[in-house]
């Protein structure tokens, strides 16, 4: 049952990730439109009219994650791809719920983090029906239990 908890948490933060970096404010200069690559230039070519406009750490958001986006091979690009699709169909109290979780992720100790990462690689190995029944056994969890396996995991 921990693990459950602990996967789906972490497998929104692994979502929400790349666009709650983007959220935090950062003391960044700007950049430049002609400092970027061409390659650069073409995959940001709608920001190119108001590229000026854009705060400077967007730009340096944007900058960054066009570097990323082009270094990455194409599976994981049609991956990432998937991954934002799903973040635009999210409503924003969704989104902001995410980002918040991710906001907590960050503030945990390192050790922590390493324990939900690993407890989330467990659960992506699981096949897909062993997946559905332990969230369907999550799920009919009273509240009570939820809450004493939710102080445990915490331990």
């Amino acid at each position: 049952m921990k693990a459950v908890w602990v996967l789906w948490i972490c497998g929104l933060l692994l979502l929400a990730a790349p666009l709650a970096e983007a959220a935090q404010p950062q003391a960044e200069p700007g950049v430049a439109w002609e400092s970027l690559s061409t390659q650069q230039r073409q995959l940001l070519a709608n920001f190119e009219s108001r590229w000026t406009q854009l705060p400077p750490q967007r730009q340096s958001s944007l900058a960054r994650g066009s570097q990323r986006w082009l270094s990455m091979p194409p599976e994981q690009r049609q991956q990432a791809g998937e991954r934002f699709k799903r973040w635009q169909k999210l409503d924003p109290d969704q989104r902001h719920l995410i980002r918040h979780r991710y906001q907590q992720f960050k503030k945990l100790p390192p050790a922590e983090q390493a324990r939900i990462r690993k407890n989330f690689r467990q659960f992506q190995s699981l096949t897909p029906e062993q997946r559905r029944e332990l969230r369907q056994r999550f799920r009919n969890l009273s509240p009570q239990e939820r809450q004493r396996l939710k102080e445990k995991w915490r331990r």
